[in-house]
């Protein structure tokens, strides 16, 4: 294989579509990519800036890989998820968000267009 198909398979696993989503002290990433074969994917990524007892910070990360033929069952359980939390929540008194920060609403419906 040449320098043209290495360049090719480099780039086609490159994001197609990248959202940063911040929430307090966490970041949330959704982004899109490909595969080889052409078959796009979502994976999702929860990061956390940690301190250490050194004065340093490292960021802790989770991901989720979420596949195509997966999005409608995972949008359903999610919806499904968030309504049960919104009725049966309690009712906290304080006021103040437990983490403050510029929270954004993600429409997680729009994923599986």
């Amino acid at each position: 294989m040449g320098e043209e198909s290495e360049k090719y398979e480099r780039n086609d696993r490159d994001d197609l579509f990248s959202k940063a989503v911040r929430a307090g002290k966490r970041t949330y990433f959704f982004d899109v990519k490909s595969t080889r074969g052409n078959d796009y994917y979502l994976t999702i990524t929860e990061s956390k800036k940690r301190f250490g007892e050194d004065g340093k910070f490292t960021y802790e990360k989770h991901k989720i890989f979420l596949y195509k033929e997966d999005f409608d069952k995972f949008l359903d359980g999610m919806n499904e998820a968030v309504a049960n939390i919104r009725e049966t929540a309690p009712v906290i008194s304080n006021t103040e968000p437990e983490e403050s920060g510029n929270n954004e609403d993600v429409n997680f419906e729009d994923l599986g267009k």
